[in-house]
């Protein structure tokens, strides 16, 4: 089963998603993130101003069609609205509001919820779920 580890209590996500992503990277660990559009492009940002003296590499595959498979393969951290096609399974952090589909691919699922009353709802209900399929879940208060 598919580890899901859920951090709440988190002030800014995506400061939060940045610091998980660079931990994953220097662990050497490849790592996709899905969510809207949107979150997607403000964590595109984020990742580029993270830090002053590091670059935390990304790719941003905004369209399958457009999807380039050398970069793909080859970058750490990977934004997309959707799984790629022929995506390895591996880590997986979730910044949508649903579960994910195609969890059994994955070995371990990062899910972030800010306090957002929204984002709490909605944390609640994925931890639920997660919990009810089987998976084994954890919960860590960030406090960050």
């Amino acid at each position: 089963m598919t580890q899901v580890s859920f951090y709440t209590g988190v002030t800014d996500r995506l400061a939060f998603a940045c610091r998980l992503l660079r931990k994953a990277a220097q662990g050497g660990s490849r790592i996709l993130v899905l969510g809207s559009g949107h979150a997607l492009a403000r964590l595109d940002a984020d990742l580029w101003r993270f830090e002053a003296t590091e670059f935390l590499p990304h790719y941003w595959v905004q369209s399958e069609a457009a999807c380039d498979k050398a970069l793909l393969d080859q970058t750490p951290i990977v934004l997309a609205e959707h799984a790629p096609p022929g995506w390895p399974g591996g880590r997986l952090l979730n910044l949508g509001l649903e579960m994910p589909p195609g969890l059994e691919a994955f070995d371990r699922v990062l899910e972030i919820v800010s306090n957002d009353a929204e984002q709490v709802q909605a944390g609640r209900r994925r931890f639920k779920l997660y919990r009810d399929a089987g998976h084994a879940v954890t919960h860590f208060e960030a406090n960050a």
